[in-house]
């Protein structure tokens, strides 16, 4: 197997370096001609300015403004950082070992960089606060859950890790906030087909064969609201909101299901009722049995009027 290549560069507030490699053959004169071509999301005038300040670099250094092409060459850069609304709330730490790294992530809070999202996500803010440069997730949140997220400490680790997620041999639950509805029958297992496009912001579910399931199971109901523990089996985008607003219950503050409300991101109000609570599985290295719980509690069932006003 081959070796990854190791960045020239150091990280940048806990982000790697961006690797580009080139292509085998093409029409450029120079490394910029092709830069210009390959990024057209950042301006010629920008790329001449990286260059000229030597920080676009290859494993002999800094790249010149009118270095030659060349063929299947690797560079690396750090991108301009979008501005971004400052998230304000903690990550808790629930464990952490050689190996693993387990947190209650807050809602608002992305779990990687992307898009809009960069040193504003879990991802970033740990390798910084923990001082851990090689980090990286096991799975995903979606940003406005909150609850559990694993991370590997260890990059000989990962693949071990994040195949016990890609072959759903991670047992996980939720718990979500919604009406009660004395009316539905739980608890059930809901199954539908649902598709994610690219570009578009909202998932839905379409007629064809199943690709989501999940587990509705209600704890315990009080003053018109429902406890809900949810069960996926699989893990489809935006899975558990839909299934809950398919069931006539959308899940508090969700913004998505049924109806979407395109909210500001700076607005950290009235947070989705959803809370990752417990991930358990057979630990790929050591055979131990593992679970966590977050310790986390979600405000609309505690302190409904609370969350209604502010969401905190």
């Amino acid at each position: 197997m081959r070796r990854k290549l190791r960045s020239p560069l150091p990280q940048r507030h806990g982000l790697d370096a961006v690797r580009l490699r080139t292509p085998a053959e093409g029409p450029w004169a120079t490394i910029r001609d092709h830069l210009v071509d390959r990024l057209p999301r950042v301006a010629p005038g920008r790329i001449d300015t990286m260059l000229r300040e030597q920080r676009i670099v290859d494993l002999s250094g800094p790249v010149a403004l009118d270095a030659p092409f060349v063929p299947e060459h690797f560079l690396w850069f750090h991108r301009d950082l979008p501005d971004e609304v400052a998230v304000p709330f903690e990550i808790h730490l629930v464990h952490r070992d050689d190996d693993l790294l387990v947190v209650d992530k807050p809602h608002f809070l992305a779990t990687i960089p992307r898009g809009k999202h960069i040193v504003q996500t879990a991802l970033v803010r740990l390798r910084r606060e923990l001082e851990l440069p090689a980090l990286s997730p096991a799975h995903r949140l979606d940003r406005v859950t909150a609850g559990l997220i694993m991370f590997v400490i260890r990059p000989e680790r990962r693949g071990a890790y994040q195949t016990l997620f890609r072959d759903r041999l991670v047992h996980k639950t939720y718990e979500a906030i919604a009406r009660y509805d004395p009316t539905l029958d739980l608890p059930c297992t809901l199954r539908s087909r649902i598709i994610k496009e690219r570009g578009v912001i909202t998932a839905q579910e379409v007629p064809g064969p199943p690709n989501a399931e999940t587990l509705v199971e209600l704890m315990e109901h009080r003053d018109g609201l429902g406890r809900y523990r949810l069960t996926p089996t699989t893990g489809r985008t935006h899975q558990l909101r839909l299934h809950m607003s398919g069931l006539g219950v959308p899940i508090l503050g969700d913004d998505f299901y049924p109806v979407l409300t395109e909210t500001p991101l700076d607005d950290f109000t009235r947070p989705l009722q959803l809370l990752a609570k417990t991930l358990e599985f057979t630990d790929p290295i050591t055979g131990e049995q593992r679970r966590f719980r977050s310790r986390l509690t979600l405000r609309a069932w505690t302190a409904y009027d609370d969350w209604a006003r502010t969401g905190r």
